[in-house]
């Protein structure tokens, strides 16, 4: 027998249940079938909020570290698991699983929990948990599976020694060193993370700096917070082997023959959509070079009542473009007009200390505009920054000739959070005098902007229609 939807949607993760959840409320008929037992896919379970909470224990184990320091007292020791580390954030989870199942059944969203699998264009069969399989229809799919960590054939990834970026959350204890391979988000965040923690990390990258897609003052002042806590990086490193050495140490392998000892690593080299099981050839889909699907503007594949969103499609792999993704592509299935989606999205990558950015890098504006300045605030300006104690961090305004923010990259405490200040402002075409002749709560970190406006300004001197830009400096 078979079961008929008006969209059946796979995959809970955060694209896939604001997908859901939209077409719900427009009144349609909803399956939403994920293959494990919670609801939340990855960013809940395996990434974003327990790796966002090992942070944040992290950063209170060092603060409370550094004042034991300060008065010699013995430091908290790391004979500590990761899952007591963040052992409470269990309930949180939970707490959240339940919540986005109510959530989903109080819209009339009807949860299949089971692997799915395309017959047809239009047929998609269940294999559930207890062994049943169901065929289901539907008019329109929305595919948002997600993906799993990259495992490349030169490291031998047994998830005891060598872990990946779900795995290592599992790790019964502190190690005293790790290797962290690869120099995005994910290493960097895990990397930093664990430095904090008192481990001796190495983080290996075959690229000469890590996070090579933001700006390189955020780059370079990421690298120096995490050397001068004790972290060591390698760049332009080609790693040949990694495996546990059958004893007590994992080995890793470089190029120039050199090998790296550490108690455990972490192969943290991408992601890839997860997608193995649900046979989308069978719907004459196939995957493009990059191991994702491909979609249009609307999130269309090739197939055009088959959407996807989120991680199988690729950059930017994060958790709030998932969401407007699998909103748009719900909006388009019910043939509701939306803007244009918006090229402003702000990354904030969860490292110690937090980094986010949104728009142009210098670089970027360089080849762009004829003339580019640059603003700065130091949080050691800052009167918020002597209040918290947290003076190691700054905003960077790129500005174009004519006074008009083009970029704004921040390194510190809630730079997550301080970057929207600059988003909003680059909406409305927002030039510097919007900064400098508003005010901003007094002590603050937002009025770093009007810090750094103040010193582009200076260096500005006048905009395009020879107005003095510095005339409140």
């Amino acid at each position: 027998m078979s079961h008929r939807y008006d969209t059946f949607v796979v995959g809970s993760g955060p694209a896939g249940q604001k997908a859901a959840i939209q077409l719900a409320k427009a009144g349609q008929k909803v399956a939403l079938c994920e293959q494990l037992r919670e609801i939340g896919g990855a960013c809940v379970h395996q990434g974003t909020i327990p790796s966002k909470a090992l942070r944040e224990r992290a950063v209170e184990r060092g603060k409370i570290n550094a004042r034991l320091k300060e008065q010699n007292i013995e430091l908290l020791e790391n004979n500590i698991s990761v899952v007591d580390l963040i052992g409470e954030m269990s309930d949180v989870v939970a707490a959240h699983d339940q919540y986005m199942t109510d959530q989903l059944k109080r819209n009339g969203v009807d949860i299949i929990h089971g692997r799915a699998c395309f017959v047809d264009a239009h047929q998609i069969d269940v294999l559930s948990n207890t062994g049943q399989q169901l065929r289901y229809q539907a008019d329109h799919f929305v595919i948002a599976a997600g993906s799993k960590p990259r495992q490349p054939d030169n490291v031998q990834i047994d998830h005891e020694h060598v872990f990946d970026s779900d795995s290592v959350l599992t790790l019964a204890y502190l190690p005293q060193s790790m290797v962290v391979l690869g120099g995005g988000v994910i290493a960097c965040e895990y990397a930093s993370i664990f430095t904090m923690l008192g481990v001796k990390v190495t983080l290996i990258d075959r690229y000469p700096q890590p996070l090579g897609f933001l700006d390189h003052d955020l780059t370079a002042a990421f690298v120096r917070s995490f050397e001068r806590r004790g972290g060591v990086f390698l760049g332009n490193v080609e790693v040949t082997r990694c495996g546990f050495d059958g004893v007590s140490q994992v080995e890793t392998e470089i190029a120039d023959g050199a090998v790296i000892r550490s108690d455990k690593v972490l192969c943290a080299q991408g992601r890839v959509a997860d997608m193995d099981a649900l046979k989308i050839q069978h719907a004459g889909l196939d995957l493009n070079e990059q191991q994702l699907l491909s979609v249009d503007e609307r999130g269309r594949t090739a197939v055009p009542h088959i959407y996807a969103a989120g991680d199988v499609v690729g950059p930017p792999s994060l958790a709030s473009a998932s969401m407007e993704q699998g909103r748009r592509a719900a909006c388009d299935i019910l043939n509701v007009e939306v803007g244009e989606l918006g090229q402003l999205i702000p990354s904030g990558i969860y490292s110690v200390p937090e980094l986010a950015s949104v728009g142009l890098t210098q670089a970027q504006a360089e080849k762009e505009y004829d003339t580019v300045v640059i603003g700065f605030a130091h949080f050691k300006e800052i009167a918020r920054g002597h209040i918290a104690n947290a003076q190691d961090g700054m905003l960077k305004l790129v500005v174009s000739g004519d006074g008009v923010v083009r970029g704004v990259h921040v390194i510190g405490v809630h730079a997550t959070d301080l970057v929207h200040i600059g988003q909003m402002g680059m909406l409305q075409q927002a030039d510097i005098n919007t900064y400098i002749e508003n005010i901003f709560n007094f002590p603050t970190y937002a009025e770093s902007y009007r810090v750094a406006a103040l010193h582009a300004a200076a260096r500005l001197g006048v905009d395009s229609d020879g107005g003095n830009l510095s005339r409140s400096a």
